[in-house]
């Protein structure tokens, strides 16, 4: 397979640059004040939000349970038993992502909780039932659990 070269992907650079005029904001007139609708978000994407609602304890783990295969659950649990983004709102900088084969992502995040930047990385398979579910997921680096 010499011909498949694969490429990281990255899905999300801080906020959109447009060479559009802003919209409208005047309420006076018909047809203004709609905002545009918005592109669904690409799954990368919509899973880094969700974990770090988990993660920085704004949801509850079993919120995400039902999104997650393997082990990828026991790991969340053990990282947000620890609390590892602190009080702080955390802030996505960047996604990316990487795909080793069709139906497989791999995503890695920068955030930013208060002073500290973290880095998220987790894995995402479209199973059989064509939902998403997150297989792997490590935060910082470590890996969810110590092994001696």
């Amino acid at each position: 397979m010499q011909g498949d070269v694969q490429q990281k992907v990255m899905t999300r650079r801080g906020p959109r640059r447009t060479t559009r005029p802003p919209t409208r904001h005047d309420t006076r007139r018909p047809g203004s004040g709609r905002t545009p609708p918005r592109p669904p978000l690409h799954p990368t994407e919509l899973f880094t939000e969700r974990l770090l609602l988990v993660l920085s304890g704004q949801r509850p783990t079993h919120w995400f349970a039902r999104h997650t295969a393997d082990q990828a659950y026991e790991d969340l649990l053990w990282l947000a038993a620890r609390g590892p983004l602190g009080p702080a709102r955390p802030t996505i900088h960047r996604i990316g992502h990487f795909e080793p084969s069709t139906g497989t992502y791999e995503v890695f995040a920068r955030i930013t909780a208060g002073p500290r930047l973290h880095a998220l990385a987790f894995r995402l398979h479209l199973a059989t039932d064509r939902r998403w579910r997150v297989t792997a997921v490590e935060l910082d680096g470590r890996p969810p659990r110590e092994t001696f």
